[in-house]
């Protein structure tokens, strides 16, 4: 392409630009700010048509100033990235499996072993504890209304978990007490009533104790 008749330092001509064709040059920077070179270039070409041609090769030393300031503003702008993405310097936390919410909620068939038992039953009273009817138990519990929970043969410990079929809903109750006929392989369940106690009477079952 061939130069322009525009009377500046980047495209010099013999035939000086009147001051009103500088003016109104000056008044297309304003409508070019903040543009790319190639945009102002058609800006200025739209706005200053029919007045003087402007020089397509390269932006020219009047909005060379603007064109700077664009450039600074380019290169200074943040580069958008992935709001999904993780910093390469970021500290990712790694999960326990073992302490995870949840993890030990279901027990596994290794907690606990099945005894097959003769369960018997027993109250509070003086008929089923005989001088040892103070509503205490062997483990110092004071007997309370509703109370679940079994006597047991000093190898299950106070606090063993044991799970008998039919008795507290087949939900797990404590070892808390000891009988003189409980031994071996022998549970006496405790109900707060004789009567329930012979409801309950003499049965064979297989129940489950945790292991500890």
């Amino acid at each position: 392409m061939s130069a322009a008749v525009f009377g500046c330092t980047v495209c010099p001509d013999p035939n000086p630009v009147s001051s009103e064709r500088v003016k109104v040059l000056k008044k297309s920077r304003l409508l070019t700010a903040g543009h790319t070179p190639a945009l102002k270039r058609v800006f200025v070409g739209m706005f200053t048509a029919g007045v003087l041609s402007v020089c397509l090769s390269m932006p020219c030393d009047v909005f060379a100033d603007s064109t700077e300031a664009v450039q600074a503003d380019a290169a200074s702008a943040p580069v958008s990235a992935d709001p999904n993405a993780v910093p390469k310097d970021a500290d990712v936390p790694t999960v326990d499996a073992s302490k995870a919410v949840g993890a030990d909620s279901e027990q596994t068939p290794e907690q606990w072993r099945v005894v097959h038992m003769r369960v018997t039953a027993y109250c509070p009273c003086s008929k089923c504890c005989g001088e040892y009817a103070d509503g205490i138990t062997a483990d110092n519990h004071r007997i309370q209304d509703g109370d679940r929970f079994v006597a047991a043969d000093k190898t299950y410990a106070f606090g063993t978990e044991i799970v008998i079929p039919g008795y507290n809903d087949s939900e797990p109750v404590h070892v808390k007490d000891r009988g003189g006929a409980i031994q071996g392989q022998r549970l006496d369940v405790f109900f707060n009533t004789h009567q329930e106690a012979l409801e309950w009477g003499v049965q064979y079952l297989d129940v489950k104790i945790k292991n500890k």
